[in-house]
């Protein structure tokens, strides 16, 4: 199997959240070709299972892309096409090693491979069906992490979607327009951040609010604002009680929340960071930890499956959903050997 062109053919195929099925359809065939049991599940998710005996590992990944064609091609040793990084890199990275370890006799374990739906969409749609179907003893999710770190941990999250109307005035009136309800609101939002990230110095300890729409209008008789919030979530805030704060500062405005979900960590010294650490530095490579600000499938399947659980994926996060997205093709193919690598240490010794 020719590593490099796997991702690119897979880069080539728009995979926009919920219209992922010709990618996962050129997924499941490529895995089918190696003779692994592959099909696409009732969620959308491409999955190929491989492994007869031995513990079960699930290589979480997602197949879904942000908006923004970039055109697929290589420069200067660089893959560029929308998902290089994020993330249909590591889920390239997933499918490589699994294919290593086999051909090198040192797979000991079974393996599914996911290429989940939805996860740049606010419904994690397959990560919360692979939650409910596989109870693996070990998970790896594919994210950016570059190829010499693990990711530990991630953010939550939580969307507050606002809007309010009310009866159409002139603008030399006492009314406060509906824009400015909205903007009094998000100061609001700004103040109740700031007063809990105090004295928290980390970014993955505070939350952070982001605006992330804006639109009014009216049509003489009606004045409308909507927005959309986002706030990432420290450990320790729950968003279900966020929601009834932001609810409080909205007044009469309407709010729908979507995408609530807690922050999650997982310890350092689990033997499956170990093993990737060893792993690393046998390829050269001094390994550290990162916790990420952004949210993952982690968070979805994380806290259900209570395994020892990591993130792991070539690629630099800073080029997420940018329109210069790319992976450097010689770490792509590291990453490739270290999960490879970890994939031959896992299951019982010979």
């Amino acid at each position: 199997m020719d590593e490099v062109e796997l991702l690119a053919e897979l880069l080539k195929i728009p995979s926009l959240s919920g219209q992922e099925g010709p990618a996962a359809a050129f997924l499941v065939g490529r895995m089918r070709e190696l003779g692994w049991d592959a099909f696409v599940d009732p969620a959308g998710n491409a999955v190929g299972h491989l492994g007869a005996e031995g513990p079960l590992v699930v290589l979480l990944g997602h197949i879904d892309t942000v908006p923004g064609a970039i055109p697929v091609r290589v420069e200067a040793g660089r893959l560029y096409g929308r998902g290089a990084v994020d993330a249909k890199g590591p889920l390239a990275t997933f499918v490589a090693a699994a294919r290593r370890a086999e051909l090198a006799g040192t797979l000991r374990c079974r393996l599914a491979i996911v290429g989940a739906t939805e996860e740049e969409a606010a419904s994690s749609k397959g990560a919360h069906y692979a939650k409910e179907r596989y109870a693996p003893v070990l998970c790896v999710i594919g994210e950016p992490s570059g190829w010499d770190r693990v990711t530990l941990g991630y953010k939550g999250r939580l969307l507050a979607h606002y809007r309010h109307a009310q009866p159409a005035a002139h603008t030399a009136g006492e009314l406060r327009a509906a824009p400015e309800l909205m903007v009094a609101f998000w100061r609001e939002v700004e103040a109740l951040c700031a007063r809990h990230n105090q004295g928290r110095q980390r970014l993955f300890e505070q939350i952070i609010p982001s605006l992330r729409r804006v639109a009014s209008g009216g049509d003489g008789m009606e004045d409308w604002v909507e927005a959309t919030v986002g706030l990432r979530l420290p450990e320790g805030v729950a968003p279900d009680a966020l929601a009834e704060q932001l609810r409080v500062l909205a007044g009469p405005a309407e709010l729908r929340f979507e995408g609530g979900c807690p922050a999650f960590r997982s310890p350092r010294t689990t033997p499956l960071a170990g093993t990737f650490v060893r792993a690393i530095r046998a390829q050269g490579g001094q390994p550290a930890f990162l916790h990420k600000t952004g949210t993952a499938d982690m968070n979805v399947v994380g806290p259900a499956w209570g395994c020892p659980i990591v993130a792991y994926g070539p690629g630099d996060s800073a080029l997420d959903h940018t329109p210069d997205e790319h992976v450097e093709i010689a770490e792509y193919q590291r990453a490739i050997a270290v999960l490879a690598d970890v994939l031959g240490q896992v299951g019982p010794p010979r």
